[in-house]
């Protein structure tokens, strides 16, 4: 039994093997929870540690030892790159505080460390704009030992510049307001201010010197008024309307300034917070009768400028700054066809452009909103608009838009159909003139009173052989007469056409020349002053005119020699058939006479018949002799007085056998007391006589019953009218054409007439014949009584 365990041993054991197994239990336990609370304490420490991190402020321990216990963050804001771990590393150079600020705050450390009294500081780092502020003091026994300082930094870097910026504001607004209150003392018109009461509080010198007051004091003490009441109405109650209102009123009244009456306007405004109430009501005034004055000048200015544009041809209307119609001359409501209530309704200007567009007064275009919208914006444009609107009946409008300051618009037009047509006309015109200019025979040429050349034809390039660009230049007549001379045969003779070109332009003078060219053709020019200052130069081709004009020449001077010798022959064969006339004569009389016998009847008829022959064969000769002469210019008239009652009775006795053997009547008609006229009676017998035989001969063939001849005369004081007629069938054209001495006579009657022209001129008469196909023919012969 020694070798076992008694039942009490083995209860101690197994009551201590529990024991130890709920001690250790216990402790297992009991270290879980130690290291749960641990862990806890780590987490909320790591927390606060955070916060701490994350708060604006950044605590600091500084111990007795001056060693720092302090984040990192302390380094970033002094700027030290490395972590601070004590107090004399917070000093540096370019970073950290500077020496003063670092001596600063150890003293107000040492104060708290010995006295545990609280600071603040404000300091800057070195090397940055930011301001730290510091409050410090003594440490808690749990956080520092004995002489430790807790100090709390804060970043017031942001806090600062508002500060500053505060005060600045502050500075700014009462220097602004310092400078409004000079303003508003120095302003030129009465200014106020009423308080809550609506009693003058504030007034400034220029309100004092309208009331004619001692001083700004004076005038609040005794509360004078500047605007007396209007309708009843006093200042004050004026303020109290606008503050009732809320917003400034207006009011333009009579008021005595310095003793004058003037219009002014009124203004009060109620001043109040953002929001809050009435502090008070200011107010000002401001001479506006120069301003009402040019208002009613300006009135009456626009009514007379309306009235001018109503007598305007051209169609004006104005639109206010709303756009609405404001006023429309005559010519512009007849055009857009406009009622007058229209104008008074101020219609706006886009809704006139759909009504002119209804009816046709606006022009046909694709997107018509598009350039409806395009004219409404005239109105905002800076400049001017003009445009021109062909309307579907054919009007063509140029229409001006101009912008008015004051944000309206003024709108002309113009009817420009007449010039449209007119330019149109004129266009056609001025083709037509280069068409005729150019087919125009002469070189034609315009030079304008400067002496450039303004227009030219054709005809004028080629003859002067001068290539367009040249001519299109417009050179002067000089350059371009000067580079043309050697055209001409003379090169010289080129000054001549220079000077014709400058009396037209500058003395206003017709001038003309001729020049030949060195091909051989000749030029006639002219130059002729227009009547707008310009001259015209004509160059005409004569060359054909002048080689016919030689052969003409050559030619007459042939025919004066030949109607020389004509004459020569008359004059010759004349004498040479009067003189064996003469002798056939002589021996007629001396038979009639009875030197050869007597004579039996029947050769008395013979002797008779030969000797009226030999009397006209020898009127003949005289005739063809004195025609010839009278050709000659060589016909000698022997003057003397000739009675000529006695001449035409003669005349009447020697035709009346020839007319009783033509069966003619012939019928004298001579007025008494015809006296006497100067001049050669042979030939004035022949004259009359020849004009008798002429018309009883013309006379007879075709009336052989009822034919008439009549000899009439008249006088008076100056000269005779003598004037033979018929009613035979009238001259041939070829006789009649030798009465007016448009040729020789070649029958007998043109010879007798031709005469008869020439006896009369050379007795310094006229002759004149009338005669008409199948009525008979009219002779007036007109002598005067002297030489």
């Amino acid at each position: 039994m020694s070798g076992s365990l008694s039942p009490t041993l083995v209860f101690a054991l197994g009551l201590f093997a529990a024991l130890w197994l709920i001690a250790g239990l216990w402790a297992v336990g009991r270290g879980v929870a130690m290291q749960r609370r641990s862990a806890f304490v780590a987490g909320q420490g790591e927390r606060l540690a955070s916060l701490i991190e994350a708060s604006p402020q950044l605590p600091v321990i500084v111990r007795g030892d001056w060693r720092i216990e302090a984040s990192d963050r302390l380094g970033r804001w002094l700027g030290i790159e490395k972590g601070v771990r004590s107090f004399d590393e917070l000093r540096g150079i370019d970073c950290g505080l500077d020496a003063a600020g670092h001596d600063a705050l150890r003293q107000a450390i040492v104060g708290a460390q010995r006295g545990a009294k609280a600071f603040t500081l404000s300091l800057k780092p070195q090397g940055g704009n930011r301001t730290i502020v510091i409050h410090g003091g003594a440490a808690p026994a749990a956080v520092g030992g004995p002489g430790s300082v807790l100090l709390w930094l804060s970043d017031a870097t942001d806090g600062q510049q508002a500060l500053a910026e505060a005060r600045r504001d502050r500075e700014e607004a009462m220097a602004a307001f310092e400078a409004l209150s000079g303003l508003i003392e120095a302003a030129p018109f009465p200014m106020w201010f009423r308080d809550t009461d609506l009693r003058l509080a504030l007034v400034n010198i220029a309100y004092v010197r309208a009331v004619e007051a001692a001083g700004a004091a004076a005038v609040i003490e005794g509360g004078i008024e500047l605007c007396e009441p209007i309708a009843g109405v006093s200042a004050a109650e004026a303020a109290d309307e606008a503050r009732q209102a809320g917003s400034a009123q207006t009011r333009t009244i009579p008021v005595t300034i310095e003793g004058e009456r003037r219009i002014m306007r009124v203004v009060n405004v109620p001043l109040a917070p953002v929001g809050g109430r009435t502090i008070g009501i200011a107010g000002y005034a401001i001479d506006v009768q120069e301003l009402e004055s040019e208002r009613g000048a300006h009135r009456r200015f626009a009514e007379a400028q309306r009235e001018l544009l109503d007598r305007l041809s051209a169609a004006v209307a104005q639109f206010g700054p709303d756009q609405g119609l404001v006023f429309a001359n005559q010519p512009f409501r007849r055009l857009f066809m406009l009622d007058p209530d229209q104008v008074v309704e101020a219609v706006p200007f886009a809704r006139l452009l759909d009504t002119w567009r209804e009816a046709g007064r606006t022009p046909e275009v694709r997107d018509y909103p598009e350039w409806r919208q395009a004219h409404v914006d005239w109105f905002a444009r800076a400049t001017a608009s003009e445009e021109d609107w062909l309307l579907r009946d054919g009007t063509h409008l140029r229409v001006v838009a101009q912008p008015t300051p004051d944000g309206g618009l003024l709108l002309i037009a113009e009817d420009r159909t007449e010039q449209v047509q007119l330019a149109g006309a004129r266009d056609t015109l001025l083709r037509v003139r280069t068409a005729t200019f150019d087919n125009l025979f002469e070189a034609v040429a315009v030079f304008a009173p400067d002496g450039r050349l303004h227009l030219w034809n054709q005809r004028f390039r080629r003859l002067w052989s001068v290539d367009e660009p040249t001519l299109a230049a417009h050179p002067r007549v000089d350059a371009l007469m000067n580079g043309l001379a050697d055209r001409l045969a003379k090169p010289n003779q080129i000054s001549i056409v220079q000077e014709v070109i400058r009396a037209a332009t500058l003395e206003r003078t017709q001038r003309a020349g001729q020049i030949r060219f060195a091909d051989g053709r000749h030029f006639d020019f002219a130059s002729i002053p227009l009547p707008d200052g310009n001259a015209l130069l004509i160059m005409l081709d004569v060359t054909d005119s002048r080689r016919m004009e030689s052969a003409l020449r050559e030619r007459n001077e042939a025919l004066e020699a030949a109607d020389k010798v004509k004459t020569a022959f008359l004059s010759r064969m004349s004498y040479e058939l009067r003189t064996p006339l003469t002798s056939i004569g002589g021996y007629g009389e001396m038979l009639q006479a009875g030197y050869a016998g007597k004579l039996s009847d029947q050769q008395q008829n013979y002797i008779d018949a030969i000797m009226e022959s030999v009397g006209v064969l020898g009127r003949q000769i005289d005739n063809v002799l004195d025609l010839a002469q009278g050709e000659a210019g060589t016909l000698a008239i022997e003057r003397a007085p000739v009675d000529v009652r006695a001449l035409l009775d003669g005349a009447l006795a020697d035709a009346r056998p020839f007319a009783d053997g033509e069966k003619v009547e012939l019928v004298g008609n001579i007025a008494d007391g015809l006296g006497s006229i100067e001049g050669d009676a042979a030939r004035l017998g022949r004259l009359v006589a020849g004009l008798l035989d002429n018309a009883i001969r013309f006379t007879a063939p075709v009336r052989r019953s009822g034919g008439r001849v009549l000899l009439h005369a008249h006088g008076d004081a100056k000269g005779v009218d003598i004037i033979v007629s018929d009613n035979g069938p009238g001259l041939p054209d070829a006789v009649l054409a030798v009465t007016q001495g448009q040729q020789a006579g070649t029958a007998t009657g043109g010879i007798g007439l031709a005469l008869a022209r020439q006896l009369v001129a050379a007795h310094g008469g006229t002759m004149e014949v009338l005669s008409e196909k199948g009525q008979g023919t009219l002779a007036r012969i007109s002598l005067p009584r002297g030489a």
